[in-house]
């Protein structure tokens, strides 16, 4: 549904020294400096997929979503969503694909979200039983159905963003942008958005890309993330496939019985593994994957170990530590799956 071949572009910005004199200068004389936004990234989404795009702040992603959604032009590549140039902005094309920004607003400030979703459905040609049918399905499921009515302006943050999604889906779009969706809103909101969206790519099955600063959105959402870095597409795959690569350590702890004897308690020498925390109650290791379960049974054969915990890595700060640290390989970008 999504197909992306070297798709490129260049930003061409002006630079400026600070004061008065430069500001003249630069009337007659601009310095001008190129900036590679997005760098020959390929790659395909199928139907039904939810793909999370990630990198740091700048790494290209908006951008990217842009392209996609027909709001910037390419500089060099190529991109068919649904079979079309999305630049081209074919109106057979902007009936099927939906774009969600977080930060940016779409729908009338002073207007209940009821009077702005009757003139989408007259934008999009809505049949009067599909536009009923789908309002009552989307406010049901975002649990908004008694807010219809209230201005926007009235509504908190997380109600308007459950507006905003309702404006987006209204037309039942084959293909999803969500750039932030849910930025700035309490962790409930969070949950409730993701509950949905899981919920509606179960029901409906479009193609979606995903970006978000939050990684338990993309912990929730993707099965597969696409990493960004300086505009680069330097991975796509499983996010499971980052953790077990870059995080090759899982974390152990276990509490000891309440009252063992102070002999029976392990020294840190004696133990399988990084010892992280060690004291009368608790021990915490770091223990390579491969041997998780032999450390594990050897913590409860030898010492009075009451309960004992197994934990993965935090996908957020494995991927944070791979960009401070360039961990990534340099390979050749993998081909894309069909």
């Amino acid at each position: 549904m999504i197909h992306v071949d070297r798709l490129s572009r260049t930003f061409v910005v002006h630079e400026k020294a600070p004061g008065l004199a430069a500001s003249l200068r630069s009337l007659v004389l601009r310095k001008k400096v190129e900036k590679r936004a997005v760098r020959e990234v390929s790659f395909h989404v199928g139907e039904g997929e939810i793909v999370g795009l990630v990198g740091a702040n700048g790494a290209g992603k908006t951008t990217l979503v842009k392209m996609l959604a027909g709001i910037v032009h390419p500089t060099s590549g190529d991109a068919r969503v649904l079979g079309h140039q999305p630049w081209k902005r074919a109106n057979e094309l902007r009936r099927q694909i939906a774009l969600v920004m977080g930060q940016k607003a779409s729908l009338w400030w002073d207007l209940p979200a009821a009077d702005s979703f009757l003139l989408l459905r007259e934008i999009y040609q809505i049949p009067e039983a599909d536009y009923r049918r789908r309002l009552d399905y989307l406010s049901g499921a975002l649990e908004v159905r008694d807010e219809l009515g209230v201005q926007l302006r009235r509504l908190s943050l997380g109600e308007r963003m459950k507006m905003e999604l309702i404006a987006t889906l209204l037309h039942a779009p084959k293909v999803v942008f969500l750039d932030e969706p849910t930025i700035g809103l309490d962790l409930t909101a969070q949950r409730t958005i993701r509950e949905f969206l899981l919920q509606y790519r179960a029901d409906h099955k479009p193609a979606m890309i995903l970006t978000s600063h939050y990684m338990e959105d993309i912990e929730e959402l993707c099965e597969r993330i696409l990493l960004i870095q300086e505009g680069r597409l330097v991975y796509d795959g499983p996010l499971e496939e980052v953790v077990t690569t870059y995080a090759p350590f899982k974390t152990l702890t276990a509490h000891f019985h309440v009252g063992a004897e102070a002999s029976s308690l392990p020294s840190a020498e004696e133990l399988p593994g990084e010892v992280l925390d060690l004291d009368a109650c608790h021990v915490r290791l770091q223990v390579p994957r491969g041997e998780v379960s032999r450390s594990a049974q050897e913590l409860l054969q030898r010492f009075p170990v009451a309960d004992i915990s197994i934990e993965e890595a935090e996908v957020g700060s494995v991927i944070e530590q791979i960009f401070r640290d360039g961990q990534l390989r340099d390979e050749p970008q993998r081909e894309p799956a069909p």
